[in-house]
């Protein structure tokens, strides 16, 4: 068996040998800090705030909605599928990857800033195409982002880094969802914010504008915090000898990834097999974040009050996870923590979809009728829903922040993009698959039974990737094991 390509030198990609603690850093620092700056999107757009919006209230009926805004998530990740091994074949051609950063944060800011405009009664598509092009630009982001890493660190302390920054992300996700509740997202009854506030400036409930404002928070919470990577980080160097050629241009670096996709997966198949089980299992956390929230939205009618609040605990258990993670990765690598992660993350989505407004497990577990019951997730089947979307929060964070860790140790560091390129489309080279079954199957089950049911049996479908994803990942991932 060929071996995977050499492991990244333990010395800064300057020559100079790094200190004892990475940590020590302000570069280190502030490449985590993009994490901090870029989750926000994926927060409160599309998991917690506004994708349960769009489906539970711009859309005329739930059904509808997770329809839709499952078809957007499909030509987000078909769209990023086809880009990400192109801008990462491109990049390690060219070598510095900062400008292509730069432009593709224009995008998302000004694709989040249009989000404000999705009043209900919209049209659904225009805003639908407004959440692909931010999703397009901000995953594209983290692409070019992730190759600055193996440069950066030490090998050894690569597993760490990449999940304290996953961790520091949902920190950030965590304190926009604080400001979008307490201060922006009033309760259309009450009228006020989670913390009995009246919303800031003015927004409507009725209206649902905190909801709506969560893409301008977005856009201005990148802008105000990603600036410390572009002035720290080190970019990566130009390519000596490979300035004028065709593969520095995006359509040459198109050509080359294609002549090389079956030659580098030949040449190295336990990464071409961590790769695959990492496409379908990727797929499935990707059809997760985007479409739980809407899903319990729509199974127990949560206001965006509770969805965020939802959003909210997760991000929390998420932050916690992916501390233990970072040492546990450190100490044992990557391969046991997403064992452990996959694992729980199959047995919480059979859970979460067993759940309905009144039994869990199938029904295994029903629960009496609690007409007095008041408050959030006041229910028993919302208290059980929250528990099994807890172990979600606690998993999902470190299966992300371990896949990029083993990766960024089994790929030299002036190969990275290429590499992450290739990781990124095995993230989206099916990534239209699983919204997809869950649309299709939602919209065929709502012809026979309601629309709570109907969502049920779409989810359903994402178990069987992360079932999938075990069974390929291969038992050595990194040089060495």
């Amino acid at each position: 068996m060929t071996e995977p390509p050499s492991a990244i030198p333990a010395q800064a990609s300057d020559g100079a040998q790094p200190p004892a603690s990475p940590l020590k850093r302000l570069s280190v620092w502030s490449w985590i800090g993009f994490d901090f700056a870029a989750q926000p999107f994926f927060t409160v757009v599309l998991t917690f705030v506004f994708g349960p919006y769009f489906v539970a209230h711009l859309a005329s009926d739930p059904a509808e909605g997770q329809s839709t805004w499952a078809l957007a998530a499909s030509l987000t990740g078909l769209c990023i599928a086809i880009a990400s091994p192109v801008v990462g074949q491109w990049a390690d051609r060219r070598g510095p990857v900062k400008s292509m950063l730069l432009l593709l944060g224009l995008v998302q800011v000004l694709a989040c800033l249009a989000l404000w405009r999705a009043a209900p009664g919209s049209a659904l598509w225009p805003v639908a195409v407004a959440v692909v092009l931010a999703g397009v630009a901000a995953e594209l982001s983290v692409v070019l982002n992730d190759t600055l890493l193996p440069s950066l660190v030490p090998r050894a302390s690569l597993g760490l880094v990449s999940n304290l920054a996953w961790g520091t992300g949902y920190v950030g996700g965590i304190l926009a969802l604080l400001v979008t509740l307490g201060g922006l997202a009033g309760d259309p009854v009450s009228g006020l914010t989670l913390l009995g506030l009246t919303p800031w400036f003015g927004l409507d409930p009725a209206q649902f504008e905190g909801a709506r404002a969560a893409g301008p928070l977005a856009a201005l919470w990148y802008v105000a915090f990603v600036w410390p990577m572009f002035l720290f980080v080190p970019d990566r160097p130009r390519r000596a000898g490979l300035e004028k050629t065709e593969t520095t241009k995006l359509g040459g670096a198109a050509r080359a990834f294609w002549r090389t996709l079956v030659s580098d997966l030949r040449d190295h198949p336990r990464l071409a097999r961590f790769i695959g089980a990492r496409m379908l299992y990727q797929d499935g956390i990707n059809a997760l974040l985007v479409l739980g929230g809407a899903f319990a939205a729509a199974t127990f009618g949560w206001t965006v009050t509770e969805s965020g609040v939802f959003g909210l605990l997760l991000a929390v258990a998420a932050s916690f996870g992916c501390l233990g993670a970072a040492f546990l990765d450190k100490r044992f690598g990557p391969r046991p923590v997403l064992l452990t992660g996959l694992t729980m993350l199959t047995l919480a989505t059979i859970a979460i979809v067993s759940t309905g407004p009144d039994s869990t497990l199938f029904g295994a577990l029903a629960f009496a009728p609690d007409t007095g019951a008041f408050g959030l997730f006041a229910a028993p089947a919302e208290k059980a829903f929250l528990l099994y979307g807890l172990l979600i929060g606690i998993a999902f964070g470190p299966v992300q922040a371990s896949s990029r860790s083993a990766l960024a140790m089994a790929v030299p560091a002036q190969d990275a993009a290429r590499w992450f390129g290739l990781y990124a489309l095995a993230g989206r080279a099916t990534g239209f698959l699983a919204p997809l079954l869950v649309a299709v199957l939602t919209a065929l089950a709502s012809l026979a039974t309601g629309p709570t049911t109907a969502t049920r049996i779409g989810m359903a479908v994402i178990a069987l990737f992360f079932v999938a994803g075990l069974a390929l990942l291969p038992r050595h991932i990194t040089p060495g094991c």
